[in-house]
């Protein structure tokens, strides 16, 4: 059996972790990612058994697709920027909404290099996370302008910490 694998060993390591979690709790769980474009389902679904888990990803990119498949309010894009709390908040309401899970977890960002402002810089990343039953649990990372790929690996890596605390509890 290979253990070859495209992500670090400590991503697939929480990724695993959080799959035990979940199927000894028997959840399953939904993501939406925009500046992370897949990377979280993909490092949950490099788990063979995922799944039992794991039901569906979003990719979200644009807010388009954000309101067509999510159905995150316009008014809330217009008003607080994709990259907002409000936003993350948003997604994983419309992924659970949409998957009939019992976890969600959402990601909005700027990954760079391009497209900070003073007030949302490179390496502003917006997570949410849900448990049904639960509240939402948010969180925002400055990790800086580290580059690209560092931004969304960090991200992945709060993410899955996240969604295993929210598992646990």
């Amino acid at each position: 059996m290979s253990t070859s694998t495209v992500f670090p060993i400590e991503l697939t390591a929480a990724a695993t972790a959080l799959l035990e979690c979940c199927k000894a709790r028997g959840l399953r769980m939904v993501t939406a990612e925009s500046c992370t474009g897949g990377l979280l389902a993909a490092v949950l679904t490099e788990i063979s058994g995922s799944s039992a888990v794991v039901d569906r990803g979003y990719v979200t990119y644009s807010n388009t697709a954000k309101i067509e498949c999510l159905g995150v309010p316009a008014t809330l894009l217009e008003n607080h920027g994709a990259v907002s709390r409000e936003v993350a908040e948003a997604m994983t309401t419309g992924a659970l909404a949409r998957a009939r899970v019992d976890l969600a977890a959402a990601i909005t960002g700027i990954a760079g290099p391009t497209g900070g402002t003073p007030q949302k810089p490179v390496g502003l990343v917006h997570i949410a996370v849900h448990r049904k039953g639960h509240l939402t649990r948010h969180r925002e990372c400055r990790f800086g302008d580290i580059g690209r790929t560092a931004i969304r690996l960090a991200t992945v890596a709060e993410a899955l910490a996240m969604l295993h605390k929210c598992a646990e509890h």
